[in-house]
């Protein structure tokens, strides 16, 4: 049924699922965070599975890396708001090291298929 060359990619299917785990996370936050570390958290995480999908559509390998490179950004931003969400008390430490390991793995597999790309 696939039928877009990115939904084939492992690391694309790993950023839908995080941003899924991500979005359920984040609707656990105060309501006084609905419009600032929720909805960047949420915005950050999409981008992710977003940039991968823009970049794998008929782009150059330059263009790809490109959008790889802005996938890692948002990646980081996401570990940024989780660091955050912990500190303020949204998280437990158990949470907050699960999405931090599934984050680190997924940012390793990104950096790979990077450099993949010639």
């Amino acid at each position: 049924m696939e039928k877009f060359k990115f939904e084939k990619l492992i690391i694309w299917q790993k950023a839908m699922d995080f941003g899924e785990e991500i979005n359920e996370i984040s609707k656990r936050f105060p309501d006084k965070e609905k419009f600032n570390l929720s909805s960047q958290i949420c915005r950050a995480s999409d981008s992710i599975a977003l940039n991968i999908a823009e970049g794998s559509i008929g782009q150059s390998n330059p263009e790809q890396r490109k959008f790889i490179g802005y996938s890692i950004r948002s990646l980081a931003e996401v570990v940024t708001c989780l660091f955050k969400a912990k500190r303020r008390a949204y998280i437990t430490e158990s949470i907050f090291l699960q999405l931090y390991n599934e984050a680190y793995h997924i940012i390793n597999m990104m950096s790979a298929f990077r450099k993949n790309i010639k």
